[in-house]
């Protein structure tokens, strides 16, 4: 059984109306996509600003429901257990979001922050010692705990925004243009230490980026967005290779990939 499991998902957003007494329009963010994930392997989102990665991202994380269709996760839809079994399941699949500062207080320490899923989800006990513990696993001391997001550089901060996502070890990892942000030496840095966490941990990754380079170098299998659709899915190698479909092509050239 897969563990993730998106079957022909769609999601619309309401626009305002035009008209007095006309119907509201409406913006189809997410159309009929399917996607399927196995355990410890890394699937690719691409396509162009607004192509509906973050809406595809946020159904998966449950964060919104699909108006058709459905999110599955270990066999269990999102969608329709009750929110007290979802908070259950939530340490499980965790997000990594492009601006790390965003996602960190700052005017408490980072170990408070990457301790704030375990208190959400009644595992707060250890605490210290998982946080300790997330925070070599991404490079860092555990002395670090104690300083403010302000005190470390851009990488360093993506490195405690991944540490905050691995503290509950989840199975699944959604990673919304997690590097983009960074440096291109930079990058490479965050992508190793991925590798080596999914390595290490049998994590599966969902990996949503607008840089196909980026793409071809950490996943298995690639799905390309447009519009809202998926018009391009398959192994990466035969994706990037030879793509079937001609906005893949696009985006392949516009990236200088042969």
């Amino acid at each position: 059984m897969s563990l993730l499991l998106v079957e022909n998902v769609t999601r619309r957003y309401r626009l305002p109306r035009q008209a007095l007494l006309s119907p509201a329009p409406q913006n189809v963010a997410v159309d009929g996509v399917s996607l399927m994930l196995e355990r410890g392997k890394t699937l690719g989102i691409v396509g162009e600003s607004g192509s509906g990665k973050s809406t595809l991202a946020r159904m998966v994380m449950g964060f919104e429901a699909p108006d058709a269709g459905r999110v599955s996760f270990d066999g269990q839809d999102l969608a329709a257990i009750p929110a007290r079994d979802l908070r259950a399941l939530r340490p499980r699949f965790q997000m990594v979001f492009q601006d790390p500062f965003g996602s960190l207080n700052p005017k408490r320490p980072v170990g408070w922050s990457i301790a704030e899923p375990l208190r959400a989800t009644g595992q707060g006990a250890d605490a210290p010692a998982r946080v300790a513990q997330a925070l070599e696993q991404v490079g860092l001391r555990a002395p670090d705990a104690e300083k403010f997001p302000h005190e470390f550089s851009g990488g360093q901060r993506q490195r405690i925004a991944i540490a905050r996502a691995i503290v509950t070890r989840p199975a699944l990892l959604v990673a919304d243009e997690a590097v983009s942000a960074l440096d291109v030496s930079v990058q490479a840095q965050i992508l190793n230490l991925l590798m080596d966490l999914q390595d290490d941990l049998g994590l599966a990754m969902l990996f949503i980026s607008h840089d196909l380079s980026v793409v071809a170098a950490i996943c298995d299998t690639v799905a390309v967005l447009r519009h809202g659709r998926i018009v391009e899915q398959g192994a990466a190698a035969q994706v990037m290779g030879q793509p079937a479909d001609a906005y893949t092509r696009t985006l392949l050239t516009a990236a200088g990939l042969p």
